[in-house]
């Protein structure tokens, strides 16, 4: 083979992977699937094109048939590369988990955002006789949980009204089920680097929440649940210590991009 010809086929081979990137990426971003045509249509591809990598990317798992209607959406291969990389990042950020839980002597979460919810990644135990906890590996809605609030609140419009389904299901007389009060509350979310849920996933739970970037640019989020009876008037000081951590967890991924 002569130069120009392993030129042309590393070339080729260089976009087939950026293809199946972007392909990969508007799958993401549609957490429900996307058929060809709609994938062809979001990365600006021929369909013919779209189908052929699709099919490649179905072959080793990372993408997987949405429905029986037809569509595709990430596969279970894709879960497995990044749990592996929350592994590392669960690894990374404990000590900041630790040092939360033991300052405000509450638990303290660390989840991600994962196929359109906010899974539970890595969790500190307080020792109270009353908490307010959940299974690592548990994966709950966005729009009534301070993590979930949180990481919307990182987020640009669209992407959020992509992930938000047009009617927010209801947990409790608490939760907010209007998509623009939702979008109205995750303005001031923005505003001031902190979320909070009051009862709108179970009754008788509130928490704080704030979003952190890694050193990939990846948005997670970490939280305080505890039982309403030692949330209501302390607020404000766990909101303070939260803020403080997610500062201080942004300002470590910040050295490590350097």
């Amino acid at each position: 083979m002569n130069i120009d010809k392993q030129e042309q086929t590393k070339t080729s081979s260089v976009q087939v992977i950026s293809r199946a990137a972007k392909i990969l990426r508007a799958l993401r971003e549609h957490p429900k699937g996307l058929s060809l045509s709609q994938i062809a249509k979001e990365v600006g591809l021929a369909r013919s094109t779209v189908q052929r990598i699709v099919t490649a990317l179905e072959e080793e798992s990372y993408v997987a048939a949405a429905s029986a209607n037809g569509g595709f959406r990430l596969g279970p291969e894709i879960a497995m590369l990044a749990n592996a990389v929350h592994s590392d990042i669960r690894e990374e950020i404990r000590p900041f988990l630790i040092q939360l839980s033991h300052q405000v002597n509450e638990t303290v979460d660390f989840s991600v955002l994962d196929n359109g919810k906010v899974l539970f990644v890595d969790q500190i135990i307080a020792p109270h006789p009353l908490q307010a906890t959940s299974q690592p590996g548990a994966s709950f809605p966005l729009h009534c949980t301070a993590n979930g609030k949180a990481i919307l609140a990182s987020m640009s419009i669209a992407d959020v009204e992509k992930l938000l389904p047009m009617q927010l299901q209801p947990y409790t007389d608490h939760t907010i089920t209007s998509r623009d009060e939702l979008l109205m509350e995750l303005e001031v979310v923005h505003k001031e680097g902190v979320s909070f849920v009051r009862e709108e996933h179970i009754p008788g739970i509130c928490a704080v929440g704030a979003a952190i970037l890694d050193s990939m640019g990846n948005l997670s989020a970490v939280s305080i649940p505890l039982p309403s009876t030692r949330f209501y008037g302390n607020e404000q000081k766990l909101a303070a210590a939260l803020r403080n951590t997610c500062q201080a967890i942004n300002q470590h991924f910040d050295i490590k991009k350097v």
